[in-house]
């Protein structure tokens, strides 16, 4: 036994850092216990969804590589990020709940006396490699020390846009609790985190951190850090509940019907944080478009606009063929159809849910007029901004 498993250690010592470890040993048996483990793998709720980009390869090399689109792909000068700094932080928030978006879907929320820290990812790249791959729009508004003491970091899934290896060994070094979805941890104990600040959750489980409680809920999504996608590590999106508040992180994915599922068991919510970016036609099964953003927020609130919906995971990095703003005025537009309540700060501007919300369109002095495909033909509703009402009862 011992000499069938000496290779597999050396090509584990081979492995990158960046790619984090594969689960192994009782965490690998807790994974195969999973009801949501099956065949190998990690399964979807709603049933199988297309994890590669589908269609014709020259289409969408097409859309990427158009002269046009790619001018709208990045913004025209400096995205103006907010100059946070520890003493807006300190300060405790007004109403009990606090979110401050840093990026991408990274976001700090103060919530009924504690810090929880979604997605933290403060390099330059999300990447394997300092040297390639999708580089920052903006600069991180703040230091990970000038975030002060966090009570616990959560992560949704081990793709490099959510979980950054140099964010989690500087955030090793504090007392903060992890919390993961199944075989997440295995990469966090290779970057220094101990098993015991380790909370690892299937769908449904709960765990407390102070006077909070973090539950896993499904998400529509895919995993994978490495050359090889295993599906050995799971996705997820998150409740955090506290004494007066209750919000919720999307994560990555696609609209399902187990929106309406989880805000039943756990809503309605004074926040949510939902993904609205780097969608395309190309993968409609793992990532939502603002439309269906929209959707997703009014189906965790039982049907009805409430709560305060602030648009995550656009504006920091260009990760599919759409325009860099364009989730941006999709979402103004989808949530003014039905009344619902968005926030837009800038990246690294703390807003209370339950107080004054930050609602300036802070992109549009840095892109060109974005075409509203979403609603051809619709009157503008100004010179810049032609906008009109959409129809969200049915798929698209």
């Amino acid at each position: 036994m011992a000499a069938s498993s000496a290779p597999r250690a050396g090509l584990s010592a081979l492995r990158p850092p960046a790619f984090g470890a594969e689960p192994a040993g009782e965490r690998m048996a807790r994974i195969r216990r999973s009801p949501h483990f099956a065949n190998g793998v990690f399964q979807n709720p709603g049933g199988p969804a297309r994890m590669r980009p589908s269609g014709s390869g020259r289409d969408m090399a097409k859309q990427f590589l158009d002269k046009d689109a790619r001018s709208r792909r990045a913004p025209r000068g400096t995205i103006p990020v907010h100059p946070t700094t520890l003493a807006d932080l300190t300060r405790p928030p007004a109403t009990g709940l606090r979110l401050t978006w840093t990026g991408h879907s990274s976001v700090l929320a103060e919530i009924d006396g504690q810090r929880v820290l979604f997605d933290p990812v403060w390099g330059e790249r999300c990447s394997p490699f300092p040297f390639a791959g999708p580089k920052r729009l903006h600069p991180v508004p703040l230091s990970l020390a000038a975030l002060g003491p966090v009570d616990v970091v959560v992560i949704s899934h081990d793709h490099y846009d959510h979980l950054d290896m140099p964010t989690i060994r500087e955030l090793a070094g504090t007392d903060t609790v992890f919390a993961v979805p199944l075989g997440v941890g295995a990469h966090l104990e290779r970057w220094g985190v101990s098993a015991d600040r380790l909370r690892e959750l299937d769908w449904q489980e709960s765990t407390r951190v102070g006077g909070l409680t973090l539950t896993a809920t499904p998400a529509r999504h895919f995993c994978g850090r490495g050359l090889r996608n295993t599906q050995h590590t799971l996705w997820a999106s998150w409740v955090v509940a506290g004494e007066r508040h209750r919000i919720y992180h999307s994560g990555d994915t696609g609209y399902f019907e187990g929106f309406r599922d989880i805000g039943g068991a756990h809503g309605p919510f004074d926040a949510t944080m939902i993904q609205v970016g780097a969608y395309s036609e190309f993968w409609p099964d793992i990532h939502m478009t603002p439309e269906e953003g929209v959707r997703s927020h009014l189906d965790l609130q039982g049907g009805k606009p409430g709560g305060v919906l602030l648009p995550i995971h656009w504006g920091t990095f260009n990760l599919a063929p759409h325009p860099w703003a364009e989730p941006g005025e999709w979402m103004a537009d989808a949530a003014e159809a039905v009344g619902q309540t968005v926030a837009f700060p800038r990246p690294g501007a703390p807003f209370e849910p339950g107080g004054e919300l930050p609602t300036e369109p802070w992109w549009r002095p840095l892109t060109r007029p974005v075409p509203r495909v979403w609603n051809t033909g619709a009157p503008p509703r100004n010179e810049e901004t032609p906008s009109g009402d959409l129809d969200l009862a049915g798929d698209r």
